[in-house]
């Protein structure tokens, strides 16, 4: 991957965990950059997920794909955020 496709996968990672944490119910204290960790990774997944449906190649803009990488980011970032604030100091 080069240094354009890294830089894309944390921008398009940073857009989709922020808006995955509009999406998700309640309030999420999770740092930025895990925020952008579960971004990515619902990029990936969603990707993946959409090939195996049949519709991560289409005219345009693949809107089921975006989708579907927009919920994955949300039951991310809340999945992550219930993991993460369970942490106590001790």
């Amino acid at each position: 991957m080069s240094i354009g496709g890294v830089i894309s996968a944390i921008i398009i990672g940073l857009v989709l965990g922020l808006l995955g944490k509009l999406l998700a119910p309640g309030r999420q204290n999770i740092p930025i950059w895990l925020t952008i960790l579960v971004g990515i990774a619902a990029a990936f997944v969603g990707t993946w997920i959409a090939r195996l449906l049949g519709v991560g190649d289409t005219r345009g803009i693949d809107w089921i794909e975006v989708i579907i990488q927009l919920v994955l980011a949300a039951v991310g970032v809340s999945v992550v955020a219930g993991v993460y604030g369970r942490k106590s100091v001790r």
